[in-house]
């Protein structure tokens, strides 16, 4: 074998090789335990990151750790293809988002093989292919059947200048991200699944998911959001202009906080209330706060951190309880779309009233007491929420009740006046599917003017999106498709229009790891294939798809087991939640260009005696950029590393160590090129070892091996035993997905193997044994060095086979037994030295070899021996 590592010519066999066996090709064996793990697979976007190289690097070490303990493994790869940046970028360079689409597929599929995943490339699938999206569309009228999708209006952006609709993402401080016009609320039909109809089940299934982080299960749980709670209305006499009481004279609100009732002080509804659009007839003011409220966002996200505004109506409705007037503002924190579109006003017991009220000057009236507290409007006390401890004051005949007793009597009072009642309450929403986009899957739904909405017939599925269209911003390019708009409705057979809004890409991912498993069937979406392989063993993802896409996916698959499809209720059983990348963030602000963004390879740092970065200064003028510390790598700030850059410098396999090296998974990683450096160097040393093996050990090799019956040295039964018990952690380490701490074995083990004495037949065994568990233990993580070591090395032991066909290791008892252990020695507390003794020693001889030693002899300075203190298996204390 060669002297020198050379990484691109190691990596290039490994590869041929994997590619010419079909090494990672997946079929169903039942003989076999299963073991199905799952990245998440990538949108492409044109090129890998450093961010996927570390999500699917710890996917493939588990991939590769389970084959070879002899689990059948499945990890396949594929790519979700339809969205939005297409259609910008289609926009951009003026090709149509499919061209742009499978072009970023080719590149990053080369990327992906550059890096030695065991993928399973022939269950390779695209969302954009109709083969795919057919059984989107399949699925869809299923639900459409069953009740679970169904069609009504829903509220979206709409641009007036390019009369198309935005994403939220599109819409910036109210404006259009193209022509900056100002964008406005509207109303259109759309469809919906009934993802509420699972609610339940969605939220108790979260305690079958035990392999899950206790943080997503968490944010799952709160997104649902079930709450028992009061739903009561404030009387009104407020009429339209027919004189017609409005919403029949109540202003329902609904509250988990009933026991605060009697602090209310005002009421907001959101701008498309009623009340709202009834008051601002006569009041531009108000008018114009309710436009500019409906030009806002209508996520809660963005709802629960924008800085909350209102304006008062000048409505004013009744207290149920107490009969007091109280007054309606418009807020633009209210959403219509959340329970009734309007609120009630608790300053003195709620965060965000509270601070509401200080900014309008509104009354804030306490009616919660907590034991030793003292209130204060001056600023708002956590203790002000608190639900556990308090107790109703000022509050009439319900004073001193707790929080569950205030509860059941005023819910008790508002029923018998006829108000409300208890209600039970989801912040979950349905789904809303419907995109007016062109790059996504067709809605199969087609427009008569005699039948209305018609299915799409199954025996016309799929229905294929053109995917020659060129968008120019300017609406959906469908609308200008003729060969794909007119049709005939599938009843009458007259003349019809297809749907041209598309599907929201979530659909797509919410059940792709199904697919996966029926590669190859174009006659079902799925079959018995699938209950082989499902539910996915580990799942692995970012940690900002633990709400939509893995709630959306729990549905679907529950939506599945309803109509027979699967056999399983939950499609993943073990998640992993890896950490961000993060780099070095250098910029300089200018009046001209605003913030300009620097690579750290521009870069010159200015570091103190420790090292720490202080500053920096810009190679091409030497004047200061700032340094913003880490931050996640990122195309707009130039802190990206390209994958295929440190692929071709220093390998995938150095690449891949650095990533599990550095941090544990579920942690961020900051990159350092040092690190990257000693990780090459680690390599070259395994390498230059195995050169050593091969020139200097493996010729003394006897012909029969002795080892399972030879009496070892001290130094060699120290090796093998050390050896022994870095596998044994390792196992543990991977059991528990620490890959950090298993790179950290290999090292040592590294460590060990190079000190060993090579002199005899004895020793080469030794070597040998320890050599081919390092190769084996290190493989999942660096697997093509490890191929090549192996098979170079003659550890192969069939025609055809690798390191992968290879068993994995288990430590062995007889190599962790030793004959003599070695204890701390003290003397009055203090440690003197150590003592050997034989490790089945009893208390007894242990004491006797202590006092003899010769260090504990100096130290008790001829003294008797009092007292002599054991620890089993740590240490003796010698008291005189």
């Amino acid at each position: 074998m060669p002297e020198k590592y050379d990484h691109t010519a190691t990596e290039k066999t490994a590869q041929a090789f994997w590619e010419r066996s079909a090494a990672f090709k997946a079929v169903e064996d039942a003989t076999k335990p299963k073991y199905y793990c799952l990245s998440m697979f990538p949108y492409p976007s044109g090129k890998l990151h450093m961010g996927h190289v570390r999500n699917y690097t710890i996917g493939d070490v588990l991939t590769r750790f389970h084959k070879m303990r002899g689990y059948n493994v499945m990890q396949p790869m594929g790519w979700d293809a339809f969205g939005l940046p297409a259609e910008n970028a289609a926009i951009a360079n003026k090709v149509p988002p499919a061209k742009w689409t499978y072009d970023n597929i080719e590149y990053m599929k080369g990327q992906l093989k550059s890096l030695g995943f065991a993928i399973d490339w022939s269950r390779e699938l695209a969302t954009c292919k109709p083969e795919y999206y057919k059984w989107n569309q399949w699925l869809f009228l299923r639900m459409l059947e069953k009740g679970i999708a169904y069609k009504k209006t829903q509220v979206v952006n709409w641009d007036p200048v390019d009369q198309t609709v935005l994403a939220n993402e599109q819409v910036i401080d109210g404006r259009g991200w193209r022509t900056g016009a100002v964008v406005e609320k509207r109303e259109i039909p759309g469809y919906y699944l009934a993802i509420t109809q699972y609610a339940d089940e969605l939220l108790n299934d979260l305690d079958t998911l035990d392999q899950w982080p206790e943080r997503v299960r968490l944010m799952q749980a709160n997104w649902i959001g079930k709450s028992t709670g009061v739903r009561f209305a404030f009387p009104h006499e407020i009429k339209d202009e027919t004189g017609t009481l409005i919403n029949d004279g109540k202003l329902w609100v609904f509250t988990t906080r009933a026991d605060t009732i009697m602090g209310v002080t005002f009421c907001a509804v959101a701008a498309e209330h009623p009340l709202a659009t009834h008051a601002a007839k006569n009041n531009p003011e108000l008018a114009a706060f309710i436009q500019k409220c409906k030009s806002g966002s209508v996520m809660e996200a963005d709802m629960a951190t924008m800085e909350k505004e209102g304006l008062p109506t000048g409505l004013f409705v009744t207290h149920p309880l107490t009969g007091e007037q109280v007054e309606v503002w418009v807020g633009n924190y209210v959403l219509m779309s959340y329970g009734d579109g309007a609120v009630m006003g608790v300053p003195s017991h709620d965060e965000r009233d509270f601070a509401f009220a200080k900014k309008y000057g509104l009354t804030i009236k306490q009616v919660i007491a907590v034991a030793g507290k003292e209130f204060s409007t001056e600023a708002w006390q956590e203790w002000y929420g608190d639900k556990e401890n308090g107790v109703c004051i000022n509050s009439g005949k319900y004073d001193g009740l707790s929080y569950s007793a205030a509860i059941d009597a005023i819910a008790s009072d508002i029923k018998a006046l006829g108000l409300g009642d208890k209600k039970l309450q989801w912040r979950l929403r349905d789904w809303g599917v419907s995109r007016q986009r062109y790059w996504g899957c067709p809605i199969p739904i087609i427009h008569c003017d005699d039948c209305g909405s018609v299915p799409v017939p199954d025996d016309q599925l799929p229905v294929v999106l053109p995917e020659d269209c060129v968008p120019d911003g300017s609406g959906n390019p469908l609308h200008k498709r003729p060969d794909f708009l007119n049709c005939a409705c599938p009843k009458c057979g007259k003349p019809a229009r297809r749907e041209t809004d598309t599907m929201d890409t979530f659909v797509d991912s919410s059940w792709y790891y199904a697919r996966f498993a029926t590669p190859g069937n174009d006659t079902a979406m799925v079959d018995e294939r699938v209950n082989y392989w499902l539910p996915v063993d580990q799942y692995i993802g970012g940690i900002e798809h633990a709400i939509l896409h893995l709630l959306y996916s729990r549905f679907w698959t529950k939506v599945m087991g309803d109509l027979g499809l699967v056999n399983y209720r939950e499609p993943f059983k073990r998640l992993l939640t890896q950490g961000m990348v993060l780099n070095h963030l250098f910029s300089r602000r200018s009046d001209k260009t605003g913030i300009e963004w620097f690579a750290p390879e521009e870069i010159d740092l200015v570091k103190d005696e420790a090292g720490r970065v202080t500053g920096a200064t810009a190679k091409r003028d030497g004047n200061p950029v700032d340094y913003g510390g880490y931050g996640t790598m990122s195309k707009s700030k130039r802190n990206g590393v390209d994958p295929n850059a440190m692929i071709e410098q220093y390998g995938a396999d150095t690449s891949r160590f650095f990533m599990m090296f550095t941090a544990p998974p579920e942690q961020t990683l900051e990159w350092s090129d040092a690190g990257i450096e000693g990780s090459y160097r680690f390599l070259k040393r395994v390498w230059a070892f195995g050169h050593v093996f091969a020139s200097q050990i493996k010729p003394q090799l006897p012909a029969s091996r002795t080892l399972a019956s030879a009496k070892l040295n001290d130094k060699l039964g120290s090796l093998r035993r050390e050896i022994h018990l870095l596998l044994k952690q390792a196992n543990y380490d991977l059991g528990k997905q620490q890959f950090n701490t298993v790179a950290s074995s290999c090292m040592k083990m590294l460590n060990a193997l190079e000190k060993a004495p090579r002199d005899s037949g004895i020793a080469a065994e030794v070597i040998e044994e320890c050599f081919g568990i390092l190769l084996r233990v290190l493989s999942p993580i660096t697997p093509h060095i490890t191929h090549t070591l192996w098979a170079d090395l003659g550890y192969v032991k069939n025609e055809g086979d690798d390191i992968l066909s290879a068993p994995w290791p288990e430590p062995l008892e007889a190599a962790l037994v030793q004959d003599e252990i070695e204890l701390v020695l003290q003397v009055l507390g203090k440690t003197r030295g150590s003592v050997k003794v034989p490790a089945g020693a009893d208390n007894k001889a242990i004491e006797a070899l202590a006092i003899a030693s010769e260090a504990a002899q100096k130290f008790m300075e001829g003294k008797p021996a009092k007292k002599v203190i054991v620890v089993p298996g740590r240490l003796v204390n010698i008291v005189v």
